[in-house]
Order: structure tokens, then C-alpha cells, then sequence
């Protein structure tokens, strides 16, 4: 029996899956097209095909709507033992791989190894997942980066069972002109993730699906959130858009605080420098000098 597959119209309005809880909605939903979806998408990632066995889609408090480090973050187990941590940061934070990194190192240390019958043998590997929907952190131009543990002198790998992957959407302008069947996977996933939401790109993101199980589950999952669904994701995505502004503001101090520092430290320097040279033109001594710098100071 072949495959029937949604597709959307160019007319079809469709929530944005970047927002967190609508991408929790998509693949935490107790239905077989969210658990395929999930599992397929994190089988393209990863590399090998996994299946999800367990899933903890972490909520929101509903005293913490308004903290904007709330993230809906995925954890899951797979059926051989794999623990993955999956979330969709649409702004991400200014120290994002280092926040990864205590992550993927707290997901990997949470394993229970106590007893007589446990070795280190016995951890499960553990991956971090994150896509990156805005900004730039790693200086190649390439989307996906499977991170780990290595020497990057003697180019040595530890081999050790903890991986932070990432999607960087802002990577895709060249990635999105490909023909749809020259696509990978990951790109696929990647294109779908960013490209959803334009209608320009709607026939694209058609050919995808039906090349893509995963993504045609996706879809599938998305179309299944109900009217009491969307209401609630409307606000909350009003009050992210808010959130995020009022974040992008605080970055923006933030950064620039520090470069006014610096500024500030030069233009100190150089005001000191010409102080200096105006007492010394005075016909002021050493000591002389060293009194009226201590006293402007005090000023």
C-alpha cells in the first residue's frame, strides 16, 4: 500500500516548530507520528538508526513563564540504553557551548554505575542535541557539528561515549538551493526546521516530506495540535517575542559594556598620558606630578 503524506498549501497557516513548545508539541504527542518522528530525527543526527523507548518532555512551570531561560527540552532513552537530551534555542544564549558542554556532562554523569555488579563499562553514551535557530558559534560554514572529546594536536579522539551535536540554522542560505533528492538527511531536517514557516519555500519543504519519513511524521504531528493548543501557543509566543527582545537588549548592554571598557581604558590612558605631559610643561617636578595625580583622583 504506498504512503499518503500531507502536504501544505500555500496558503496553510503553520505555527513556527523553532518555538520551543510547539517543537515539544511535535515530538512528545502520544501518537505513532510523534515517537517515529523523534526517533528518526535523532537516528539522521547521530548517525545510525535508534528508537525512542522513553520520553521526558520537561514542562513549564506555570509561576516561570516569563523566565527566559526556560527551555522545553526533550530527554529520552533509546532502546539500547542511549540517553539523549533534545531542544530547539531559538535565542541562544551568549555562552551556549559552554551551557552545552555542563549539559551533555550532566546528562552523562546522572547514570547510576554504584554497586558490585557495575564498571564504567556499564555508561550509556549521551548525547546533547541542540538547534541553533539564530547566530553563528562556530567560525566554519558548515550547519552540523558532531562534537567530541580530542586532541587537537595529535588529532586523537578519547572515544569516549559523550557527543554535543548541533544545527546551525543561519547556515543554510546555500543549503536550501539544492535539488531536494541531493539533500542529506541532516539538511533535510535542517531546511525543514528553518524554511517551515515560508511560504516561498513551500513546495520545498512538500518534496521534502515526501522524501523524508520523519519529517512527513512531523508534519503529520503538527497538523494534530488542537484549537486550545494553538490559542495557548499564540500567547506564549507573544510573550517569548518580548522575552527575546527584552534578552537582545541585555546582550547588547552586555556587549557592549565590555567594548566600552575597553574604550574607556584607552581614552583613560591616552587623558592620562596628556596630563602628564601638561604638568611636565609646567616645569613641575617628579614629586609634583605624583601629588596632583593622587589629588585628581580623589576628585
Amino acid at each position: 500500500m504506498e504512503k499518503t503524506y500531507i502536504f501544505f498549501g500555500e496558503e496553510d497557516e503553520i505555527f513556527d516548530i523553532r518555538y520551543d513548545d510547539v517543537f515539544k508539541a511535535v515530538f512528545t504527542r502520544d501518537i505513532p507520528a510523534s515517537q517515529i518522528a523523534l526517533s528518526k530525527f535523532i537516528s539522521a543526527l547521530i548517525c545510525r538508526e535508534i528508537k525512542v523507548i522513553t520520553i521526558t518532555a520537561n514542562e513549564l512551570p506555570i509561576n516561570n513563564t516569563r523566565d527566559r531561560q526556560i527551555r522545553f527540552d526533550i530527554s529520552c532513552r533509546a532502546e539500547t540504553g542511549e540517553l539523549i537530551n533534545v531542544e530547539m534555542s531559538l535565542n541562544p544564549d551568549l555562552f551556549e557551548l559552554v551551557r552545552l558542554e555542563f549539559y551533555a556532562g550532566k546528562l552523562f554523569t546522572a547514570q547510576d554505575i554504584k554497586g558490585t555488579d557495575k564498571r564504567y563499562g556499564d555508561l550509556k553514551q549521551a548525547y546533547q542535541i541542540t538547534i541553533l535557530a539564530k547566530g553563528k558559534f562556530f567560525e566554519d560554514d558548515e550547519f552540523y557539528h558532531n562534537l567530541e572529546y580530542y586532541d587537537p594536536v595529535r588529532r586523537v579522539s578519547l572515544k569516549g561515549r559523550t557527543r554535543i551535536i548541533t544545527l546551525e540554522l543561519s547556515k543554510l542560505d546555500e543549503i536550501v538551493e539544492k535539488p531536494e533528492d541531493e539533500m542529506s538527511f541532516q539538511e533535510h531536517w535542517a531546511v525543514f526546521f528553518k524554511y517551515l514557516t515560508d511560504k516561498s519555500k513551500r513546495n520545498k519543504i512538500n518534496k521534502i516530506i515526501e522524501l523524508n519519513e520523519g519529517i512527513a511524521m512531523a508534519s503529520e504531528a503538527l497538523l494534530t495540535i488542537t484549537e486550545d493548543e494553538k490559542a495557548r501557543f499564540r500567547k506564549l509566543s507573544e510573550e517569548k517575542y518580548e522575552l527575546d527582545r527584552q534578552n537582545d537588549i541585555a546582550t547588547a548592554k552586555f556587549e557592549g559594556k565590555e567594548e566600552g571598557i575597553k574604550e574607556g581604558m584607552q581614552k583613560g590612558k591616552k587623558e592620562g598620558q596628556d596630563y602628564v605631559l601638561e604638568l611636565m610643561a609646567q616645569g613641575l617636578s617628579y614629586e609634583e606630578i605624583r601629588k596632583k595625580i593622587e589629588e585628581n583622583k580623589k576628585i
